[in-house]
């Protein structure tokens, strides 16, 4: 469970990172069932409908730094969707009703690892309401040497910033006045997860370090949020239930909106969709570490 105060916490800053959640054994089985997928992606050479590889990905030297949709792709990840620790805790923030949105698996392995620039989950899928958010379940140690989660505190109550490169969707912050001076990292260890708002602003900065950042992000909703652009399955989303029941009654809230239209140019993954801006929203020296690590990428493929 998660204290008032860390409660209070969350809706005040837009974040909080929580230790010791997952025990031992359940985090062996990530860490295992990982392990596994990433030797599977040597057999493959460009991205799919399950693989997002890093620049430089050989079958010698297997580089995966996204596994989309895993609850769909292992029973694992599903039944950590599912964890009564997690959901507990959600129910908390949200309500007793609650349905997943979506999931991925984010890796930065040693010395590498790319960025996820500055962004904000709401560009991507804005709903009726923002009772909102994304679980990082920490595999490994989440710390700011190996690229851990950097959130802006207090954003989840400000505007909505453009994402748009160019007329196009990009994934990324892409607002000439964004300043970034005062993020902090949510730093966790493997078995702990963070958490953070649908609206925050957040990002990550690349591996330097010998040590992994395996990171599964689990999203939740709140029962009465509905997504205002895509039409629903009702039966497909009935499915989507975690805990609770449905309602067909969105609650409609004064939240800002700017729709992730036209689409994005490059899509797959939001990898793929920040490329096309070219050049890191990170501030001053963390954007040439980003650039640098980016111009490796490039070499290594070539």
């Amino acid at each position: 469970m998660i204290s008032q105060e860390r409660i209070e916490f969350y809706h005040r800053e837009g974040y909080v990172g929580m230790e010791n959640v997952l025990p031992d054994e359940d985090l062996a089985a990530l860490r295992q069932v990982t392990d596994e997928f990433l030797e599977k992606s040597r057999n493959y050479t460009e991205n799919n409908t399950v693989y997002d590889l890093e620049p430089g990905h050989t079958p010698k030297t297997p580089k995966l730094r996204r596994l989309k949709n895993p609850v769909q792709q292992h029973e694992t990840y599903d039944r950590i969707l599912r964890h009564p620790a997690i959901l507990d805790i959600v129910e908390q923030l949200l309500g007793p009703d609650i349905y997943t949105n979506g999931d991925k698996l984010n890796m930065k392995l040693p010395e590498f690892g790319s960025p996820v620039e500055w962004h904000q989950d709401w560009a991507f899928y804005p709903h009726t309401n923002d009772d909102m958010l994304a679980v990082g379940v920490a595999m490994d140690d989440m710390l700011q040497v190996n690229g851990c989660l950097q959130v802006l505190p207090g954003s989840h109550k400000r505007p909505i910033l453009d994402h748009h490169f160019e007329g196009h969707f990009a994934g990324m912050v892409t607002d000439q006045n964004f300043d970034d001076s005062d993020a902090v990292p949510i730093e966790v260890h493997a078995g702990g997860i963070s958490i953070h708002h649908v609206r925050a602003l957040h990002g990550s900065l690349p591996n330097l370090s010998d040590i992994p950042r395996r990171l599964l992000l689990l999203q939740y909703c709140a029962a009465d949020s509905w997504c205002i652009y895509k039409t629903v399955d009702w039966e497909a989303h009935l499915g989507q239930f975690v805990r609770g029941e449905p309602t067909n009654q969105p609650r409609l809230e004064n939240v800002p909106v700017r729709l992730p239209l036209p689409p994005v140019l490059r899509s797959g993954s939001i990898y793929e969709a920040q490329s096309i801006v070219g050049k890191s929203n990170f501030g001053n020296a963390d954007a040439e570490r980003c650039g640098e690590m980016r111009r490796c990428g490039d070499a290594e493929k070539v």
